[in-house]
């Protein structure tokens, strides 16, 4: 196989669909195998679904951003982890159609996931800090960097102690659907098996990850688009599949707090996409190497990111489509700011 940098119009397409299926169809595996980890590490759905299988299924985005970001391709790096966040949040609206009985942000309220949700919208501020502050770097990395890792460190810890201890509960109505462990495996083998099966899905994702990139800045090379609309429109929607695949199965498995948790989780911990790629980018500031379209998008998923919070709040039990006043938004306000992107 060539290099990717001579990869012809054919080959790229084929490596972007292809990888893109795989991290598809083992994202359903996920789905499964977190839901069960869910309960016999006693986490609970909401917290394993923000730590593990956020983290998890955000493999390939993380190997897309900074393949992008090795390669002298900020825009490209940028665009991939904020346009997944804001996809993902989409996302959520798709796997709340999957669910007839009530708003799924009415029947999965969870203390940690108002905690994540308000802890994205913390964490996405800092970059736009980052790109309007002085271009300072500790051995080529931003201040800013440091500081994600720091703030998601924190919020991690906060969420999980809310979970044990909170001040306060969801009003239980009869659509509320508590985070209650199912039955787990008690064997030490069985549960080493869902931890093997779980491993070797997440290495099939990071290598899936891996040729996303690779195709992605062919997708650049070969069709003179910008790398920003590429990052936010292709990249980032074929590695967001994951999130979709497992929100909906969990949906429909009934896991509907693992589902909430696992976007919103991966949200937050998508951010820190942005400090790693920092890392890889050499040249100095990745934050100062972008220009407005990467941070109009970031200020877009903010803005999805607290609409969503306010649905979580009102809990609305139905709305229009069986989907909530917040989720209609969401969908207004991606269709809008995209727009905006393709037009501009």
């Amino acid at each position: 196989m060539p290099a990717p940098e001579h990869w012809p119009l054919g080959l790229t397409l084929l490596v972007f669909v292809a990888s893109g299926a795989t991290i598809a169809l083992v994202g359903t595996r996920m789905a499964r195998l977190a839901d069960r980890l869910a309960d016999l590490t006693g986490l609970g759905e909401a917290v394993f679904g923000a730590i593990l299988l956020g983290a998890s299924t955000s493999l390939s985005g993380i190997v897309v951003s900074m393949t992008a970001a090795s390669a002298g391709k900020a825009e490209l790096a940028v665009s991939n982890a904020v346009g997944g966040i804001a996809v993902q949040t989409v996302f959520l609206v798709v796997a709340d159609l999957f669910y007839r009985r009530a708003n799924l942000e009415h029947a999965a309220a969870s203390l940690p996931n108002l905690i994540n949700g308000a802890m994205l919208c913390a964490l996405l501020a800092v970059p736009l800090m980052a790109a309007t502050a002085p271009p300072v770097t500790l051995f080529g990395v931003h201040p800013a960097s440091i500081c994600l890792l720091i703030l998601y460190g924190f919020g991690l810890r906060l969420a999980s102690l809310t979970r044990d201890d909170p001040a306060w509960h969801p009003v239980r109505t009869g659509e509320t659907f508590e985070d209650v462990p199912g039955e787990s495996v008690a064997d030490g083998a069985g549960q080493g098996r869902l931890w093997m099966g779980f491993a070797v899905a997440v290495v099939l994702v990071g290598v899936a990850g891996y040729l996303v990139g690779l195709s992605g800045m062919s997708l650049v090379r070969l069709t003179g688009l910008s790398e920003t609309l590429v990052g936010a429109l292709f990249t980032s929607v074929v590695t967001s599949l994951p999130e979709l695949v497992t929100a909906v199965a969990a949906v429909r498995q009934g896991a509907l707090t693992l589902a909430v948790g696992g976007i919103i989780g991966g949200n937050t911990f998508d951010v820190l996409f942005l400090a790693l790629s920092d890392a890889a980018y050499r040249p100095g500031s990745i934050y100062h190497a972008i220009g407005e379209q990467p941070l109009f998008i970031i200020s877009l998923t903010i803005l999805l990111t607290a609409t969503l919070l306010l649905g979580l709040i009102r809990r609305e039990r139905n709305g229009i489509g069986n989907i909530g006043f917040e989720s209609w938004l969401v969908l207004m306000f991606y269709g809008v700011g995209f727009s905006v992107i393709v037009i501009g």
